[in-house]
């Protein structure tokens, strides 16, 4: 994705304050060999960039006067009620070096597992992302999360993960769940219901004619 920045020279609270009531938004870029570069952006097309997943776990090409780099989105900040980017802090990206990044999981097939087909069980989403590191080339986007194999009173963890290449998980020696399935209480799965149901009476047998 590409942003368009400029350079910013003024800084301190009433400067950056002047800058939203213009409709920019302050910022900075740090890491490198460089030394950290205040700028600013368009408020609201920043505000609509990030909603986009992909603004978040994606390498950005950020461009100031004509000049572009490649960086990560590090932290920003909102307005406690207003829609409204407070800051904004962008990393520059070595393609050399490993970074560490918080990547979105993105969780399918839960539909198709025995814990919702045959027991009607809830999947719960215990993590939401996976912190990761790699090479900025092999920075995914998000990590998907197959949950077809998932059964009740079963869970999947870190290291069930099928990562992308390059790709390693951040557990700090541990496996944290990722999902659960369970069967919501005073549910009755479809093959209990099936056991218990009543046999059907036996048919009475036709009377003769007179």
């Amino acid at each position: 994705m590409k942003v368009i920045a400029f350079n910013r020279t003024l800084q301190g609270s009433g400067a950056s304050r002047r800058l939203r009531t213009a409709g920019q938004t302050p910022g900075i870029i740090y890491g490198g060999a460089e030394a950290p570069a205040l700028i600013q952006l368009d408020g609201n097309a920043l505000y609509h960039a990030l909603k986009k997943e992909a603004f978040h776990g994606s390498i950005l090409d950020l461009e100031i006067d004509g000049k572009t780099q490649p960086v990560l989105l590090r932290d920003f900040q909102m307005h406690a009620y207003k829609q409204l980017v407070l800051h904004a802090d962008f990393q520059r990206v070595d393609a050399n070096s490993k970074l560490h990044k918080k990547i979105a999981l993105h969780f399918v097939n839960a539909e198709s597992s025995p814990a919702v087909k045959l027991h009607g069980a809830t999947v719960s989403h215990v993590l939401e992302s996976l912190d990761v590191s790699c090479l900025a080339t092999d920075l995914p986007e998000f990590i998907t999360v197959d949950l077809s194999t998932i059964d009740v009173g079963h869970s999947i963890h870190v290291n069930d993960l099928v990562l992308p290449k390059g790709v390693t998980a951040i557990t700090h020696g541990k496996n944290p769940t990722v999902a659960t399935a369970a069967v919501p209480a005073g549910h009755v799965s479809a093959e209990a219901a099936a056991t218990d149901a009543p046999a059907a009476p036996a048919a009475k047998p036709a009377k003769g004619k007179k």
